[in-house]
């Protein structure tokens, strides 16, 4: 659902402190373009909810369910945008949320304006992240990018791997490549470190799985 000839933006709040769903609450209907259509304590209230919504306020933290799941659960619905806005910074809450389905990231402590600024820009298609979980996500895709780096295998790797797959041998393979068997047995150790594969099966076994040929 999206705000059409200047009507507010509809917004579900999930949020078990009574106290903080209640500022949020008001914070969200006194501004010009949000409205709140639904406040809920539990996961399970905010699911049985049948009303329109364009973006929803999901803490992780709640008492019946993982915040997690209810994201999962409403991300599908055509049109919503999901916020989340918890305490929770470190790597595998954050992951497991945006993995679930949610687009923005704010840590609670964040100002009314902070959050106010997220929900716009998640209405825009935006991905608002508090600075923290910014950083923490590029940190997160620089050690992935690591890792990754790791497993890139040449072209010629390549080849001579597909040979063996093909059942020829080291020999056998170096005669169709045209190169000497020597070479063949560089490549097949440096193959190895790469994989971390102590043999032919392994090797084949994991380049399959990582789709390296």
């Amino acid at each position: 659902m999206r705000p059409t000839h200047g009507d507010p933006t509809a917004v579900l709040v999930v949020e078990d402190d009574a106290t903080l769903l209640e500022e949020l609450t008001e914070l969200v209907d006194a501004s010009e373009d949000f409205c709140v259509v639904g406040a809920f304590a539990t996961g399970t209230e905010a699911l049985a909810f049948d009303g329109a919504f364009a973006v929803a306020i999901v803490d992780l933290g709640l008492p019946d369910m993982s915040g997690t799941d209810v994201i999962r659960a409403l991300a599908p619905r055509s049109g919503v945008e999901i916020l989340v806005h918890t305490v929770f910074d470190h790597g595998p809450a954050v992951f497991e949320a945006i993995v679930a389905g949610a687009s923005g990231y704010l840590l609670k402590g964040s100002s009314g304006g902070e959050l106010l600024a997220a929900l716009r820009s998640l209405r825009e298609g935006g991905s608002p992240m508090s600075p923290r979980i910014a950083r923490e996500v590029v940190t997160k895709f620089q050690r992935l990018g690591s890792v990754a780096e790791q497993y890139v295998l040449t072209h010629r790797e390549g080849e001579i791997l597909r040979h063996l797959d093909e059942g020829f041998s080291y020999k056998e393979t170096a005669a169709r490549l045209h190169i000497s068997p020597h070479t063949v047995h560089t490549h097949i150790k440096r193959i190895y470190e790469k994989l971390h594969a102590h043999g032919r099966a392994e090797a084949l076994t994991k380049a399959k799985a990582r789709g390296l040929i």
